[in-house]
């Protein structure tokens, strides 16, 4: 469980960048409004692949009571912890033009993520494409298996949703995932 009095986290701001070749600041700060969707939706996706990767977990923890344990290890995955950082402003509204924030208000947003720990002998590891289930081939043997598993839990998601979703876009570091999208037909 996630232990906020000890946690590390990073936050996100999203902007536009005008130079997508070369990206450099200055960058351009969105709207609250669009800074807050964005926010929100990538919030929720992270909700919604944490509920389907808990779904198939309990899959094959139920699958397993039917049967012998399978001749290899099953990983044990989960996605970061995420929410909504809301700040409130404390001055006070002298005039009533756009970009004035009363007291109390919301005056920015922030995605606060647990902070993922990497060391030089672990890398950040993509599994599965953004956008399509096709699996990434990858040097380390470890990470090939755990690849096929992630390949397998869309299967189950896909399966157990009634052909409607599945989780791709799969990248990890020391088994937590992150950044994950959530493929469907409708």
């Amino acid at each position: 469980m996630f232990d906020i009095k000890k946690a590390e986290i990073v936050i996100k701001q999203p902007y536009i960048d005008h130079n997508v070749a070369k990206p450099e600041p200055p960058f351009m700060q969105l709207t609250l409004k669009e800074e807050f969707r964005r926010l929100y939706c990538e919030a929720n996706v992270l909700y919604w692949a944490k509920a389907l990767l808990k779904m198939m977990y309990n899959y094959i923890d139920s699958s397993m009571n039917e049967a012998d344990k399978p001749p290899f290890e099953i990983p044990h995955l989960c996605f970061i912890d995420t929410g909504l950082l809301l700040v409130y402003s404390n001055r006070p509204n002298t005039s009533k033009g756009p970009g004035n924030t009363q007291t109390g208000m919301v005056s920015t947003v922030y995605l606060a993520e647990e902070l993922i720990p990497l060391s030089n002998d672990v890398d950040f590891m993509k599994y599965i494409h953004n956008g399509n289930a096709a699996s990434c081939w990858l040097a380390n043997a470890t990470a090939n298996e755990i690849m096929e598993f992630l390949a397998f839990t869309q299967h189950v998601q896909y399966f157990k949703t009634g052909s409607q979703v599945y989780i791709s876009d799969y990248q990890e570091s020391l088994s937590l995932l992150t950044e994950p999208q959530i493929l469907t037909h409708l």
